[in-house]
């Protein structure tokens, strides 16, 4: 049985991977290692909703392991998502696009700093399950410093890009912290870029 070492991960990373583990050709299950008991919830959530047996045990003070196994007489299969509505629909003829995402600080929410930032790490992950993806992902002021080199959300930017969303970096910003040559991922864009960006964009998320 497949296990993933999923410490470390904010969530919705652990479910999001058991669940691609669990779809595998073949696979009976998974194991999950994670640190905290809201992952152990969230993964119990998830089995429960795609009728998979599970189980846990304490491995030490942070650590849970989480057993997660298929029914071998059901096929696995994710919980349905909501009907879309009239206002889901693409108009005819037009490809539906995502909305555009406006980052402004490199961590989410206030109060503990190293909480904000992995609270944006599992954000920035969160973006690349969305259907569909976003147009843009926009990085202002403090937040620029999560497309340079270093950065842990690198990664899934990097996958937003190649999927077609657009990674943008402030160019004012970038100057200003001196995070010119270090830029990552995407591109680094003049501020009218990006007031044309967003007010031509079906929706804007802001953080």
């Amino acid at each position: 049985m497949k296990t993933l070492d999923m410490q470390g991960n904010p969530c919705p990373i652990p479910v999001v991977n058991a669940k691609k583990a669990l779809a595998e050709p073949g696979a009976d299950g998974v194991v999950v290692l994670v640190d905290n008991f809201v992952a152990v919830q969230n993964l119990e959530k998830m089995a429960k909703g795609t009728d998979c047996g599970f189980s846990y045990t304490e491995e030490g003070a942070s650590l849970y392991k989480v057993t997660i196994l298929k029914d071998p007489n059901k096929a696995f299969n994710e919980p349905p998502e909501a009907p879309a509505t009239a206002s889901d629909a693409p108009a005819v003829g037009s490809v539906k696009k995502g909305p555009v995402v406006l980052i402004t600080a490199d961590s989410m929410g206030r109060g503990a700093e190293d909480l904000g930032k992995l609270l944006i790490k599992g954000f920035i992950f969160s973006l690349t399950q969305l259907n569909p993806l976003p147009e843009a992902v926009i990085f202002l002021n403090g937040g620029a410093h999560l497309t340079t080199e270093g950065a842990n959300t690198v990664p899934d930017l990097k996958v937003l890009q190649e999927k077609g969303t657009e990674v943008y970096t402030c160019g004012t910003c970038a100057n200003y912290y001196k995070l010119t040559e270090s830029l990552a991922v995407g591109s680094i864009v003049d501020m009218m870029k990006i007031t044309n960006t967003l007010a031509k964009a079906s929706g804007v998320i802001t953080l």
